[in-house]
């Protein structure tokens, strides 16, 4: 299996204006820094990948990327996609010399954080890459010989009409996936269900306790997989249950829990939209994906 960042659990609300990411971070029942989960309800819109959306959401996260409590919190993750090849206790060797990497970490930074938006290093040809970093790099040497005041408004339309069709193709995709992998898994388990609003429901365990609601809060077990098998989250494989309010989280979530009672395992599968829709979620989880959860139930608290 291939581990991938995970995302925040959190209720956080996307402003259309300024596309910052306010957030409320729920903690874990055994620790109180920001456990990253994979919970989310988001209410955000759809909107064009834009020069202007990029700018705007980098300036709102550089500083919390370097932060002391985010790189705290990074310390404590699993393994994740980019340095999954390097599986031992040997740390792989810095590309550079210790005081330069600060530099270079920077530069890490930049990418992470442009790439990850609208998975946009998704959406270009090699050659396209090359050109954008070279635009790139050319205005933060400030070595262009163009204003780029004219390059944005007169290319800036067609670069947003290029990056929305390759968006929505890619969505497309990722949701026929999504419904090709919901389909075989229903061949293949019987016992399985699907709801009204799309969600699969397959009984693991039968609880004997208390069943949530929206109200309760709930301890549980989970693993995450995207539908390739990446995990991109699990309180399993961090060895530590968690407890959140039901209502907070995911609308898969809040259906599916409410089907189990304490003591109960199940396997919940979320299409996107009652997961996170064409958004998705960072670089974690694409959009349009379909998550699979395997859940188990401890503790209902009403």
């Amino acid at each position: 299996q291939r581990y991938a960042s995970p995302s925040p659990l959190t209720r956080a609300k996307r402003s259309a204006s300024s596309h910052n990411i306010f957030v409320t971070t729920y903690s874990s029942r055994h620790t109180h820094h920001n456990i990253h989960t994979p919970f989310t309800m988001l209410v955000a819109q759809r909107t064009s990948t834009t020069f202007i959306v990029m700018t705007a959401f980098l300036t709102s996260r550089m500083t919390r990327a370097f932060s002391p409590a985010a790189v705290s919190v990074r310390r404590s993750l699993p393994v994740t996609s980019n340095t999954a090849r390097y599986l031992s206790d040997k740390t792989p060797p810095m590309p550079h010399d210790e005081d330069k990497m600060p530099f270079y970490a920077l530069g890490v930074n930049l990418a992470l954080q442009v790439g990850g938006q609208g998975n946009i290093k998704t959406l270009l040809e090699e050659d396209e890459l090359e050109l954008a970093l070279s635009g790139f790099c050319d205005n933060l040497r400030g070595t262009n010989t163009v204003d780029t005041k004219t390059v944005l408004t007169t290319y800036g339309p067609a670069l947003n009409k290029i990056l929305q069709e390759r968006s929505s193709q890619m969505v497309d995709r990722v949701k026929k996936e999504g419904e090709d992998f919901i389909k075989n898994f229903l061949d293949c388990n019987e016992e399985a269900k699907q709801t009204d609003s799309g969600l699969v429901y397959y009984e693991m365990k039968e609880g004997d306790g208390a069943m949530p609601t929206l109200q309760s809060t709930v301890e549980v077990h989970y693993h995450g997989t995207l539908t390739d098998g990446t995990v991109f989250d699990s309180s399993v494989d961090r060895g530590q249950t968690i407890s959140f309010p039901l209502g907070g989280v995911i609308r898969g979530w809040q259906e599916g829990l409410q089907l189990m009672k304490e003591g109960g395992k199940a396997t919940l599968l979320c299409p996107a939209d009652i997961a996170y829709g064409e958004a998705g979620s960072g670089e974690v989880i694409p959009p349009g994906a379909t998550l699979k959860f395997e859940v188990e139930l401890f503790k209902v608290t009403n």
